[in-house]
């Protein structure tokens, strides 16, 4: 933190990712929230309020975006994320290194406009809305229940179709094993939880591979 120009420099120069946003300015309490969120029920992650997507630097009025952050991680985000906040002078312009935490309580809820939660989480560069397995996952693996496996037919069935197929959907799942969603969804669940499987959300319908 001895030279912030180099430091801020150096993180441009290393573009968006999965633990690093630019952001202009924040124009919208419950929109920033999201990719708070995300970020915290990822491993944590770097905004920089006041660079532009191309990784230009715009500057912004410091105590504005400040306040918007504050009241975005207090008010809008579900529990509260504790944000740490450099501000920064380049060449004349000021931007906002914002540091969000690696969450302890996840899942992380970002509040919409009527007040209802949504859980979004971190993949390359974007802030992806959660399913309610990746949810159920979360949870899982935060809480304090710990996650028992028994091997029965329908786990052995879907490990013996993944080691054929490269992957597969929940509503493959429900129609391979004939179950119901709630069934094949806490199978899968229990799976993801213990490390067995992984979930890809990127793409519609999200899909599940062998770890």
């Amino acid at each position: 933190m001895n030279n912030p120009v180099k430091r801020i420099n150096t993180l441009i120069s290393r573009g968006e990712g999965e633990m690093l946003d630019f952001k202009k300015e924040i124009s919208s309490v419950h929109r920033i929230a999201k990719s708070i969120v995300a970020f915290a029920n990822h491993h944590g992650g770097t905004l920089l309020v006041g660079v532009n997507d191309n990784g230009t630097i715009s500057g912004v009025k410091a105590e504005e975006e400040k306040f918007m952050l504050e009241e975005s991680s207090k008010k809008c985000c579900d529990p509260p994320i504790e944000l740490t906040i450099h501000e920064w002078n380049i060449k004349g312009k000021i931007v906002l290194e914002v540091i969000v935490p690696d969450g302890i309580d996840k899942p992380y809820y970002a509040l919409d406009e009527k007040g209802k939660g949504w859980v979004y989480i971190r993949h390359a560069d974007q802030c992806l809305l959660a399913s309610k397995i990746v949810v159920e996952v979360l949870k899982r693996r935060h809480g304090r229940k710990q996650t028992l496996i028994v091997y029965s037919d329908m786990e052995k069935a879907l490990l013996e179709y993944l080691s054929v197929h490269s992957k597969i959907t929940l509503k493959e799942y429900c129609k391979l094993m004939n179950i119901s969603r709630w069934r094949a969804m806490k199978i899968l669940v229990n799976l993801i939880s213990v490390g067995v499987l992984n979930v890809f959300n990127t793409e519609e319908p999200e899909f599940y591979t062998l770890a």
